[in-house]
């Protein structure tokens, strides 16, 4: 096919558009790009959605009819945006794209041809919970026992590895030994789980969330009259955020566009996701599956200052040659001050800093909400959590969560509450609710038992907590369980009376909840350091008491909700919760071998994309860039921190400089 088509055959007109005084050289190129496959490598800050959107009007005005277009995206969200503007540039509504999410486009498609793969047109789809509770049925029916040990994986956590095995198109056995490691030597009984649970879902006729995606590459692969009516149908092809493509949807893609018409844009240097399936080579080898590719690159950057791009460029330099695409920013705004490199002597000297610069941005006229503070993990951001909440300074986690609102982090606190307070009922039932039939109702009984068993015994609550009276009337799921919980508890409660806050705090994450943690979250490593931070903030206290009230004060403080002043808010947020954002001012934190990157990343020889997470955050800059790294650890860190790999590769003549004056302190 070519575009030397009737310019009416659209159905619609609109006025012509000078697309070379709306694009600069580098968007007009791929915006007006000949049939044939073509790869967009459009650098951060570059225009990337202004170009699909004159594409998109392009594709139209040579005559391509809107329903013959498949725009792909990865949220509903940036569809509607993206096809909203091109309503607004040509008039044509956006009803009558094929545009959404791979999961959107494949339940369309399944409501039309699923039968042919077992599934009726009145299918319905599991949300998260109900998904949840079919696995879970799946699991007792196979093995009633299994979720009786805490230290297995929970129904959420086997539907999260389901979920990556099926995403990256691995076997079972395969993704819980890339992913989920310390679950090997139950990989063979999960994947006869999920065997289990997709028997009941065809039964039921019910499809999960990923379902949606294998099932649309199952009808395509095996059903040729099916691939090749949608091959004829989606004459044009667009893929917007192509690196952060799994196996599956690279799949899609290419299922869909064998005619070749297809126009992936994205970034390789901004591919952070592999945690979650995203595939690094999906990008990097996408001409050798579309023979005759063209490659554009948009690296002109409207964001940032020269300066920050002559940085975010060198760290490009330093990736392990032949993995990615060369393409240099370039600026279009004029030059400004270069980057600031600040060595501090720890966190806590790190915090100071950061407070006292953001008092001078203020008094320079800086608005709180154009400053974001960026790390690698949420515990690194503890320290200056709780500064801003002392000194009143309002600020919001992009997450949504706070870092003593975290589940696990309640969870723990939970515990030394109860250990060092045994009339401390509520945190009792937080704790006892972690076990299967346990709700706050039974919590409650059982205190109440087992304080009824301490005052007639003159012992302790914990003591009466595990006499066999009582553990005969725990719930039969929990019951064996539930003396490993109450001795870990009285192991916590021995070290407040005789240690260490810190070393009580160590004892509750070695302890029971540990094993727990392990088999409740898919991102156990995460939160176990999250965890491990608690004990160096509880080695600042002598006395358990000083730390329980430094603690629920806190909590208080950083819950509390601030009415937002003409300022707004300071902007705290992971890199990864930070792609797609900008800010006039950036402070990127914790820049320090083991912090960022991460010990696991460096343990492992795996840093590459660690890198590209330290450009990403690089480029969320738009004048001002603050790259801080302590020399001390705290807080379960190394006691000696050396500067990040990220940073030794850098030229010194691309950042100035500071150093503090310890006795400003």
């Amino acid at each position: 096919m070519d575009f030397s088509l009737d310019n009416k055959r659209s159905g619609f007109s609109f006025p012509p558009i000078d697309y070379g005084a709306q694009l600069n050289d580098e968007q007009f190129a791929a915006a007006t790009a000949p049939p044939g496959p073509a790869l967009v490598l459009a650098g951060a800050g570059s225009g990337k959605t202004r170009t699909l959107t004159y594409r998109v009007a392009w594709l139209l005005e040579q005559g391509m009819r809107p329903g013959e277009i498949l725009l792909l995206t990865f949220t509903n969200k940036a569809a509607r945006e993206m096809l909203e503007r091109v309503e607004e540039l040509t008039g044509v509504p956006s009803h009558r794209f094929w545009g959404g999410t791979f999961h959107h486009i494949g339940q369309k498609i399944l409501r039309i041809h699923g039968e042919l793969i077992g599934i009726g047109k009145q299918y319905t789809i599991l949300d998260s919970s109900d998904a949840e509770s079919l696995m879970g049925e799946a699991v007792r029916e196979l093995d009633p026992g299994f979720f009786k040990n805490k230290a297995n994986p929970k129904a959420r956590l086997l539907g999260d590895i389901y979920s990556m095995a099926r995403n990256t198109r691995l076997t079972t056995e395969q993704a819980v030994d890339r992913y989920f490691p310390h679950f090997k030597e139950l990989a063979g009984k999960v994947a006869l789980f999920f065997e289990a649970y997709q028997k009941k879902k065809l039964e039921q006729q019910v499809v999960d969330y990923d379902d949606l995606l294998e099932y649309l590459v199952l009808l395509l692969e095996n059903h040729e009259e099916v691939r090749e009516y949608y091959q004829n149908r989606f004459q044009y092809i667009l893929v917007d955020e192509y690196q952060d493509t799994n196996v599956l949807q690279a799949r899609i893609v290419d299922l869909f566009a064998a005619h070749h018409r297809v126009m992936a844009v994205g970034d390789d240097a901004q591919c952070i996701y592999s945690w979650r399936g995203a595939d690094f080579t999906n990008i990097t080898t996408f001409p050798e599956r579309h023979p005759g590719t063209k490659i554009y690159k948009i690296e002109i950057n409207y964001r940032s200052s020269p300066e920050i791009l002559d940085l975010a460029n060198a760290v490009l330099i330093s990736q392990e040659p032949g993995i990615e695409f060369k393409k240099e920013l370039r600026a279009a705004r004029d030059s400004n001050v270069r980057p600031y490199l600040i060595p501090t002597l720890d966190t806590e000297e790190q915090t100071q800093f950061i407070i006292q610069r953001i008092g001078g941005l203020l008094d320079e006229g800086v608005n709180l909400s154009d400053i974001a503070i960026l790390y690698r993990a949420h515990y690194q951001s503890l320290d200056l959590q709780m500064e801003l909440a002392r000194r009143h300074i309002p600020f919001q986690i992009t997450s949504g969560i706070r870092f003593f609102e975290q589940a696990h982090i309640r969870d723990l606190i939970a515990q030394l509450r109860f250990a060092y307070n045994q009339k401390d009922i509520s945190s009792f039932q937080r704790i006892a609710s972690l076990l299967p039939r346990i709700g706050p109702k039974t919590a409650l009984r059982l205190h109440k038992l087992g304080t009824e068993f301490a005052e007639k015994n003159k012992t302790s609550v914990i003591e009466g907590l595990l006499d066999p009276s009582i553990i005969a009337k725990v719930p039969t799921v929990s019951r064996e369980e539930w003396p490993k919980l109450i001795w870990s508890l009285h192991d916590i409660a021995e070290h407040c009376q005789k240690s260490t806050p810190a070393a009580a705090t160590q004892i509750a994450i070695d302890g029971w909840y540990g094993d727990y943690v392990r088999g409740a979250f898919n991102n156990y490593p995460s939160r176990l350091d999250d965890l491990r931070s608690l004990v160096g903030f509880a080695e600042k206290y002598d006395e358990m008491q000083d730390l329980l009230a430094q603690l629920v004060l806190l909590n208080s403080e950083t819950t509390a909700s601030a009415v937002d002043d003409e300022q707004g808010r300071l902007r705290l947020t992971t890199v990864h919760q930070a792609k797609g954002l900008e800010f006039p001012v950036v402070f990127m934190i914790g820049l320090a071998d083991g912090l960022f990157p991460l010990r696991r990343a460096i343990e492992e020889g795996d840093i590459e994309e660690e890198r590209r997470l330290f450009y990403v955050g690089v480029t969320r800059a738009m004048d001002e860039l603050y790259l801080s790294h302590p020399r001390i650890g705290g807080q379960g860190m190394p006691l000696r921190l050396e500067p990040s790999i990220f940073l030794r590769d850098l030229p010194e003549h691309l950042y100035e400089i500071i150093h503090l004056q310890r006795q400003r302190w």
